[in-house]
This record gives C-alpha cells, sequence and structure tokens, in this order.
C-alpha cells in the first residue's frame, strides 16, 4: 500500500517551468520483524530516557537541546528557532541548473530512493513536461534539496510516470577503488575464461525481487506465527521471581529462531 503521507512536500524547477512535487521513499523497512526489549523477570517491557551525565537525573523532553561541542565541557546551545533561522532555499525547492548523461552516474555514490510526483493536479503538465524532456535527452538531472536538516545531493531519474530521486554519498564517504584493486593480478587463463562464460550463460535468469529474500526473516516470521498458534504464556509476576523454580514465562525469541535457522540449514544440507 501506498504511503498517504509524503516525506517530503515542495516545488520542483527547471528553467521557468515550476510544478508542486511530492516525495516518498521508494524503500521500507515495516515489515521487517522488530523486537522490543523486555526485563526477563518481569516481562514488562525497558524504556530508555536521556540521563544528565552530571547530576543523574532524567531530562524532560522540554529541556531536550541540540549542542554543537566548542571545547571539553563547552557547549554552544542551538534552539529550534536558531536552526530554522539557517534553513536554505533547497528546503522546499528542487532547481535542476546541472544534467548528466544517464549511464555516467557510478552506482557507488547513489544512497537512498525517493518517488517523486505532482502533488496538486495543476501541476501534472509541468511536471510531465520536466520528465519527457529529461526522457528524450537520456539524461538525469543534478541538484540539491534538504532533507532532515541536512543540504544533499540528489540526482532526479525520469521513470515511467514519476521521478526517481537518488541522494548521492559525499564524494569524501566513497574509498577510492584503487587503494583496494592495486595488485591484483590482470592476467587470466583464456580456456578457463570460456568455459566460466558457459557456466554463466546456463545460470541466466530474468531479474526477480525473489531473488533477495530473507530466510532468516521467513523463518522467523513462521517461528513466531507457531508462538501465536501456542496458549499464551501467563504474565510473570512482577513483584517477585517465580519459587519453584519453573522456568521463566517470556520466550527468548532470539534463541528459538537460531535453532529455527540452524535446523533450517541443515534439512538444507541434508536435501
Amino acid at each position: 500500500m501506498a504511503p498517504r503521507r509524503p516525506y517530503w512536500r515542495g516545488y520542483l524547477k527547471l528553467s521557468l517551468v515550476t510544478c508542486p512535487v511530492a516525495m516518498v521513499p521508494a524503500t521500507s523497512e515495516s515489515e521487517k520483524v522488530r523486537f522490543h526489549t523486555l526485563n526477563r523477570e518481569t516481562g514488562n517491557r525497558v524504556v530508555s530516557q536521556y540521563i544528565d551525565s552530571v547530576t543523574g537525573k532524567p531530562v524532560k523532553d522540554e529541556d531536550e537541546a541540540k549542542g554543537y561541542e566548542r571545547g571539553e565541557d563547552d557547549y554552544v546551545i542551538l534552539t529550534d528557532d536558531d536552526l530554522e533561522s539557517v534553513e536554505l532555499e533547497t528546503v522546499r525547492t528542487i532547481e535542476i541548473e546541472k544534467f548528466v548523461a544517464r549511464n555516467k552516474i557510478e552506482w557507488i555514490y547513489l544512497d537512498t530512493p525517493y518517488y517523486l510526483t505532482a502533488n496538486e493536479k495543476i501541476g501534472d503538465e509541468a511536471f510531465a513536461v520536466i520528465r519527457e524532456a529529461m526522457k528524450a535527452q537520456n539524461v538525469v538531472g543534478v541538484s540539491r534539496v534538504v532533507l532532515g536538516r541536512r543540504e544533499r545531493a540528489v540526482v532526479l531519474e525520469p521513470r515511467g510516470d514519476g521521478i526517481v530521486v537518488w541522494t548521492l554519498r559525499f564524494g569524501d564517504e566513497v574509498r577510492p577503488e584503487k587503494e583496494y584493486f592495486t595488485g591484483i593480478d590482470k592476467k587470466s587463463d583464456a580456456k578457463g575464461v570460456a568455459a566460466l562464460e558457459k557456466a554463466i550463460k546456463k545460470r541466466m535468469k530474468d531479474w526477480s525481487p525473489e531473488m533477495v529474500s530473507d530466510p532468516i526473516q521467513e523463518s522467523l516470521l513462521k517461528l513466531i506465527a507457531d508462538k501465536k498458534k501456542a496458549k499464551p504464556a501467563k504474565k510473570a509476576a512482577k513483584s517477585k521471581k517465580d519459587d519453584d523454580g519453573k522456568p521463566s514465562n517470556v520466550v527468548n525469541i532470539m534463541d528459538a529462531l537460531k535453532k529455527s535457522v540452524a535446523r533450517e540449514l541443515r534439512s538444507r544440507k541434508s536435501g
């Protein structure tokens, strides 16, 4: 199901053409199984809170602030108003000023993908004009946009009826491949290459999302489903441990998962 609330709203601008747009993440981890941390003795959830490093007392939400360290135990405190005062134009506008050939963006610079669509009917035509112009030239647009209070370089790639926006890793975040590939033997056995080419051709398949399925996730979901079918365990007493030495009713999911995965791996090897 498509998310209803956009992650970002603003304007897409190219030359004199401007249109309102909305952006949503192209990927999601909401389907991933997530665990809560529990108190094994009581079965209750464990909560975290910020503690003053000197007084040892909890800090109220309204008293939390962002600080920049300028010296040992010396910080410049920045309020929300301070941070908003330095907002850039790219907070609300993606203006495309440069274009590069579609096949010239190295994959290693691509970071996080988003779907960009027209946000209002009145902007559909302008959005389509920008999209189709890039398609016709087989190029991607290069721009900048503020996401999470941080300005990011992005590329805009027309795809289908929409545009995919990729945030880019900064240059100093990408390690030069020459530092790691230097010294690798460039020679190869011609007969060996020919033999492996045949093996590759036999294994060629059409791309499918099933190629990147998560067997551990699948095993975990099955394990949880089995636990749900079982009789619900009674919640452990909050005030004291069981006095009769019986095992706790709190299920250690990770231990059970490890056993489940181990059984699956053994069955695969024997199959």
